[in-house]
């Protein structure tokens, strides 16, 4: 038997990237309570219902994984696993932290986390993505599982970082064994309320109104915590000027996502402060290649979108630099890949651009057969991504110059997610960002055929190739790790070559905070509970 070592997916420069905002001393002070903001609410608090960035960083406040990532080294370390071992290519032995409570008392065992990780499996759950490779899991004893692999995976405990234990006999007695199924309106009783075993627990939860966590008194790691947090009050406010007068006045202590136009003034003001950094999420638009018709458009009997020539159109229609320039203002990385720098498998070739130019625009149109253009359905989000609204308004007033009629229309976080998983738009923007920081997560989300076990599950457009799918399928199980790189690469490629989306930018984060307030900012947008602290 040999010990598992974390998956070396994660490049160098990532750790470059994390910015510690403000020096982390060593005496707590009085414990005060933590307010914050972003646009939008998160869907849900079921773990493996909504793979939704935002909700899943305010999980790993109630719940905890076997494994997460270090907020200043990125490197993968131990939570409820304290160590774990390879027993063959397909077999993982976890041993269990000892003694670790529920916020109820009751004691976490290989009982509950074999539940959650085939609880992850379900057919209803998102997290599909996240249990790729997994064929079963097995309890050893009660401080110990084995998962079992239908293949060798190298970026197990990368996956890993996102699957978050919930208790069996909770989940049971709940009614909620199963995930909510994020397409429809039925709720099970873990949507609304939550009880896990991590740093803090829920007090209390009105969607769209306020979130409101307390300190966990039961929680395992508490000796270890810098924090001095013990109520965590989220409140989401969609209107940017309203985040940013909140901030200002004081009613809040840091905003996530303040807007760009918003920034000079906070970066000015001798109360506040703004720590910077890419995140590992690049926005992008997705386009219906399976319908033989668009709803709503004015070509009638054929799909334009199925056509390469017109998606490359709608691709060089767009001035990323002038969006760049005016709508985001400087804070954003315009890309050519479907993933971050910091993703394995980005290389600088595969990040470049079609260049933008509306007579090349116009003249694949001409040459697919649309010389007048064509109306289309365009759904964007309006309070999920930096200035999204803003975006998708300048990108539909580019395709006009070019003769497409984008028929824009945008909604909240909490109906448009359900809305594209149920394939209701013709165009539409996602933003994609790789917790496990390999393309694979991507490519198998977003390119690969829609199948089972994470296939295509956010492929919303239904894209579908051959040759992409057997480079997925491929990359699942390769363990020679150059090879691996280059089917990664490849996969990059062959999206850029056949347009299977048009990649718009990465986002650059900037948090905005009041001068008391103390984080690591991390390139996965997501605070870390446990090293917060307001003085």
């Amino acid at each position: 038997m040999k010990k598992m070592t974390p998956a070396a997916v994660l490049p160098s420069a990532l750790t470059a990237a994390l910015v510690l905002a403000g020096v982390m001393t060593a005496g707590l002070v009085q414990a005060k309570p933590f307010k914050w903001t972003s646009a939008s609410d998160i869907p849900t608090l079921d773990i493996h219902s909504q793979n939704n960035a935002l909700g899943n960083g305010v999980h790993a406040a109630i719940f905890d994984s076997l494994v997460y990532y270090n907020s200043k080294t990125f490197k993968i370390e131990p939570r409820l696993a304290t160590s774990w071992r390879e027993m063959s290519p397909t077999q993982y032995r976890f041993n269990l932290r000892k003694g670790v409570k529920f916020s109820d008392g009751s004691a976490l065992t290989a009982d509950d986390v074999a539940f959650s990780l085939e609880r992850a499996r379900a057919k209803t759950s998102n997290f599909n993505v996240y249990t790729q490779g997994m064929s079963r899991v097995v309890k050893v004893d009660a401080n110990t599982v084995d998962i079992i692999l239908s293949g060798p995976n190298p970026v197990l405990l990368n996956q890993l970082t996102e699957l978050r234990i919930m208790s069996k006999a909770w989940a049971e007695k709940n009614k909620s064994v199963e995930p909510k199924d994020i397409k429809t309106k039925e709720e099970n009783f873990a949507h609304r309320n939550a009880m896990g075993s991590g740093a803090y627990m829920v007090k209390d939860w009105q969607p769209d109104q306020k979130l409101t966590l307390v300190k966990n008194p039961n929680w395992w790691g508490w000796s270890d915590a810098a924090t001095n947090v013990t109520e965590i009050i989220y409140t989401p406010i969609k209107n940017e000027a309203t985040r940013a007068a909140a901030l200002l006045s004081g009613e809040i202590d840091l905003v996530l996502d303040p807007s760009p136009q918003d920034l000079g003034r906070m970066r000015n003001n001798a109360n506040l402060k703004v720590v910077d950094g890419i995140e590992n999420r690049t926005i992008f638009l997705g386009m219906d290649q399976h319908r033989d018709e668009l709803p709503g458009s004015n070509v009638k009997g054929k799909n334009p979108l199925k056509d390469v020539k017109v998606r490359k159109a709608l691709y060089q229609a767009i001035d990323m630099d002038t969006i760049h320039r005016v709508t985001m203002r400087g804070l954003s990385q315009n890309t050519g890949a479907l993933v971050a720098p910091q993703v394995n498998g980005w290389t600088k070739a595969v990040d470049t651009r079609f260049p933008y130019s509306l007579d090349a625009s116009k003249k694949l149109l001409t040459e697919a057969g649309y010389p007048n253009g064509f109306e289309v359905d365009f759904a964007c989000p309006n309070n999920r991504y930096i200035n999204d609204e803003e975006i998708c308004q300048a990108i539909t007033a580019m395709w006009a110059k070019a003769g497409i009629r984008a028929k824009l229309r945008t909604m909240p976080l909490v109906t448009y997610f359900p809305m594209i998983q149920r394939y209701e738009a013709s165009i539409y923007m996602l933003g994609w960002g790789v917790p496990t920081f390999d393309a694979l997560y991507s490519l198998q989300s977003l390119t690969r055929s829609v199948g089972t076990g994470g296939d295509g599950n956010y492929n919303v457009g239904r894209y579908s190739n051959p040759r992409m799918d057997y480079i997925v399928d491929r990359v699942k199980t390769e363990t020679d790790l150059p090879v691996r790189d280059r089917l990664l690469t490849e996969g990059l490629q062959l999206s850029n070559d056949t347009v299977s989306h048009i990649p718009l930018h990465n986002q650059v984060i900037p948090w905005a905070m009041k001068k008391n307030v103390e984080v690591v900012h991390r390139p996965d947008n997501r605070l870390d509970w446990t090293l917060i602290k307001v003085n």
